[in-house]
């Protein structure tokens, strides 16, 4: 077993490769990711990280798309490196194929820390930023959440929304995977035992009684409430799909994690002007109190999670700590 600290590495330390395996049960909390993201955003916001604007190539096709990603985590002294590309030629579940990864470099010794397979930092950093935009953005008194979706976001999005708003106690998830219904009520379970959470067949009837809706699906859900659906004074936080552009268009208020990624990734909500709304507030600056979130709890607030790669090196360190004390992965002496 291998417990050196991450930063202590010489340069001569040869590339620690981990796999999905290696990372797919290295234990850790959704509170641990949830504090994790929370200081990588307060870091930017303090201007002690850096976090340019992502690079984007695509097929004219619409066969593929890929991003290139890097960051600064000027707390934990790390830079990254993230890669992800999807191939999708025909909208398809059998054919797609989408690969991601992170590279982490130690920022006081130039030495190569890992490189990652991304899978499951995504699926736990992006529910971990909708905990932390539902927690400085929901109304007083808010109590009702509809889970819409129930992929890899939707079945770890209420674990994590949970850790950070505990006061959330009547849960509804709409869904039309019955395994992937089943994984959702599974993995809350897991969590947290005591909660309760009701399957709906009616997703619009339920979002005009619910304080935060969690729109999670993937491209191909019929569903896409409106801005009528949503009830007053609500959160509607976009994280994939279930939300018409209405609900950006006609919202009180719009957050976003990042204006300038919504500007980048967000073309499919454009209002009927062919524009795409501005943002109002972002939440690095929302949660180191340079914004305000909400101003009256009558508002219906429209939320942009597209994450940034700061929460991604964040929760890829938190795994990378972890697998390397428990010796997983395999060490490549690439530059040799």
């Amino acid at each position: 077993m291998n417990e050196e600290p991450l930063n202590t590495r010489d340069r001569s330390t040869p590339l620690r490769v981990l796999s999905r395996s290696d990372l797919a049960d290295v234990p850790i909390t959704p509170g641990d990711v949830v504090r994790a993201v929370e200081d990588a955003y307060l870091a930017f916001a303090a201007g002690d990280s850096d976090n340019p604007r992502k690079l984007s190539v695509a097929n004219p096709d619409g066969w593929s798309v890929a991003y290139a990603m890097l960051g600064r985590d000027g707390r934990r002294r790390v830079v990254a490196m993230k890669t992800s590309y999807k191939f999708d030629p025909g909208h398809d579940r059998s054919t797609k194929r989408y690969y991601t990864t992170i590279t982490l470099y130690d920022d006081t010794t130039g030495a190569p820390i890992a490189m990652m397979d991304c899978a499951r930092v995504g699926a736990l950093r992006t529910p971990a930023v909708s905990a932390l935009l539902v927690r400085e953005t929901m109304r007083r008194g808010a109590e009702s959440v509809l889970l819409i979706g129930t992929g890899t976001q939707g079945r770890n999005a209420l674990p994590h929304l949970l850790a950070a708003n505990p006061q959330l106690r009547k849960l509804m998830v709409y869904g039309t995977h019955p395994d992937g219904l089943a994984a959702v009520h599974r993995q809350l379970a897991e969590h947290d035992p005591q909660a309760l959470l009701e399957t709906v067949t009616d997703p619009r009837a339920a979002a005009a009684h619910a304080d935060v809706v969690l729109a999670t699906a993937g491209p191909g859900t019929e569903v896409a409430l409106e801005a009528a659906d949503l009830a007053p004074g609500s959160t509607a936080v976009l994280v994939g799909y279930g939300l018409a552009p209405s609900a950006l268009v006609e919202a009180d208020r719009v957050v976003a994690t990042s204006a300038e990624q919504m500007q980048l990734t967000g073309t499919d909500m454009v209002g009927p002007d062919g524009t795409l709304r501005a943002v109002d507030a972002e939440l690095p600056q929302i949660l180191n109190r340079r914004a305000v979130a909400r101003r009256s709890d009558e508002e219906k607030i429209f939320v942009y999670n597209s994450g940034l790669v700061l929460t991604d090196v964040a929760v890829a360190h938190a795994l990378a700590e972890r697998a390397i004390a428990e010796g997983r992965g395999t060490e490549v002496p690439l530059w040799d």
